[in-house]
């Protein structure tokens, strides 16, 4: 009658390589990798799983165990600085990092289920406690402070924000944006249009009050004269623009 033996879950290959070498007692830094991949492959001969997502990564390091083992059968391979290689290398600081993390896991583990076994209580104080200020005393607080030192201060502090001041770009002023309403302005040049039949768009020009007037109004003839309610006409170079009202 054979005697049914119950194996251990582990999370991956990691965790089985882990408890294989905290089994056999041996420096992780100098695995017995033979002794280790035969361990490693009679306990997946007898793994029982459905998952082939978990299987496949068990396998996986199999694989990986069997070339490290076949690779140090092999003359070792030496790097660009001269020194040999350890094909254990990688394989031990993925061992390490991993060990380093589950310790971690198992720290917040524990640290939660005691923070699940502390309670707080409400705090309770009177009205007239949670009012309480402490009362400031002036005159320690002023200490030897006299009207002629903080006078010194004040005039220090005064220096250093004129020094920060720009000599040649604090006399430019400031630059304010003028505010267009561009349908109030549509509906004034359409109407002196009407008015006129046909002005110079010099004219016209010249009657603006700032430079942003003169751009807008050059915008909105454009937009007259591509929609057809006006026609312009200019008979030589450099000479005046003259509109005709198609409106």
């Amino acid at each position: 009658m054979a005697i049914p033996v119950k194996l251990e879950v582990f999370e991956g290959p990691l965790d089985l390589l882990l408890h294989l070498i905290d089994k056999n007692k041996v420096d992780i830094y100098d695995i017995p990798i033979v002794e280790i991949t035969e361990q490693y492959l009679e306990y997946i001969k007898q793994m029982e799983t459905s998952d082939m997502n978990v299987m496949s990564e068990f396998l996986v390091m199999a694989a990986t165990l069997i070339d490290i083992k076949c690779r140090m059968l092999l003359p070792k391979e030496v790097n660009e600085e001269g020194e040999e290689e350890d094909p254990r290398a990688e394989l031990v600081q993925k061992l390490l990092e991993y060990k380093m993390y589950k310790y971690m896991s198992l720290e917040l583990r524990d640290r939660q289920v005691d923070a699940a076994r502390t309670l707080y209580r409400e705090q309770r104080l009177p009205p007239e406690v949670a009012a309480y200020r402490q009362p400031v005393n002036y005159e320690e607080l002023v200490g030897d402070m006299t009207l002629t030192k903080l006078h010194e201060i004040f005039k220090s502090i005064v220096r250093r924000q004129e020094d920060k001041i720009d000599p040649i770009r604090s006399h430019y002023g400031n630059i304010e944006k003028d505010e267009i309403d561009m349908d109030a302005k549509t509906l004034y040049v359409e109407a002196y249009a009407r008015e006129h039949k046909s002005f110079s768009f010099r004219r016209l020009l010249e009657k603006q009050s700032s430079r942003m007037e003169v751009i807008v109004t050059f915008l909105i003839i454009l937009e007259l004269m591509k929609t057809g309610k006006i026609s312009i006409c200019q008979e030589n170079i450099f000479d005046d623009i003259i509109i005709t009202s198609n409106l």
